[in-house]
């Protein structure tokens, strides 16, 4: 692992709270939480962001940021404007070197945490699609040492398989826990997803259902993926991924396929930080890049 002698300021940025880290070798040192701003647009995600960083100016020679949505060419696009609503081409590496006064690269969330499991984590060394089940649904792709982002910035966008039709809902509509939430409040229970995941391991009916339903949509997304990219590995992360028996879920659910089709699941080893690390790390391996991401 590269030791780099000045720690790069590496940010997550979510749709309810930001991160913010120095890391050095892989390593994140001092790490902050703050919440995304509720209002105020790009400009005010990134006001918060300098303000925060700002106990830390000099002691970093550059900047990496993860966001959700699409990330091409050093701009910005939503593709779920309802967790961030993100004006279209914003130019995100711009406007955050503006600020920051230091050069700036920028990748998709999932990309990011695709490659820090990759080169830290669960998938070291390994072909690998990390798939983080959260809020929403995403991914990121790792092939023969490089992380494929695609010139759109689409690359691993898994929470936007339709499996019916073109016009039909997406799994992250279907399956994430924002859909679960959903769903679960219109059969008139708590939507918090720690009381859902009680309700089903003490056995609730209407529990149980929307968790399994949801952990068959992700299961056959998941074997279509190992058919289409055959990776050595396929890693699981996100608040639902690493909810207490859903990966145990997922397995089960591809159980009766075929070895060559059946995935090798993977428990996410970073946790929050992945993001953090992966986007940091990153910005050292150009070469490793399908696609053009500053």
């Amino acid at each position: 692992m590269k030791d780099t002698a000045t720690p790069v300021l590496a940010i997550d940025l979510g749709g309810t709270k930001t991160l913010l880290g120095l890391v050095n070798g892989g390593t994140c040192g001092q790490a902050v939480r703050i919440a995304t701003p509720g209002a105020g647009g790009p400009s005010a995600w990134l006001d918060a962001v300098a303000e925060a960083a700002g106990p830390w100016r000099g002691a970093y020679a550059r900047a990496a940021i993860a966001v959700t949505g699409l990330v091409a060419q050093g701009r910005w696009w939503a593709l779920n404007p309802d967790v961030l609503p993100v004006p279209a081409g914003f130019p995100l590496v711009d406007e955050l070197a503006a600020r920051l006064g230091v050069p700036v690269c920028a990748l998709n969330d999932a990309q990011a945490a695709a490659w820090g499991e990759y080169r830290f984590g669960a998938g070291q060394g390994c072909d690998l699609v990390f798939v983080t089940v959260s809020t929403g649904i995403g991914a990121g792709i790792v092939l023969g040492g490089r992380l494929l982002t695609g010139h759109r910035g689409l690359a691993g966008h898994i929470g936007q398989f339709r499996a019916e039709a073109v016009d039909a809902p997406w799994l992250e509509h279907l399956a994430a826990g924002g859909a679960l939430t959903r769903d679960a409040i219109a059969a008139g229970h708590a939507g918090d997803g720690q009381k859902l995941f009680a309700a089903a391991a003490d056995g609730d009916a209407w529990a149980e259902h929307l968790l399994s339903r949801a952990a068959r949509r992700i299961a056959a997304a998941l074997a279509s993926v190992q058919a289409l990219l055959d990776p050595d590995c396929i890693v699981v992360g996100g608040g639902v991924g690493l909810a207490p028996g859903f990966l145990a879920r997922l397995r089960g659910e591809l159980a009766g396929l075929p070895d060559p089709l059946r995935p090798d699941l993977r428990e996410a080893a970073l946790g929050a930080r992945a993001g953090l690390l992966g986007v940091a790390d990153f910005g050292e391996h150009p070469q490793a890049n399908t696609g053009e991401t500053r």
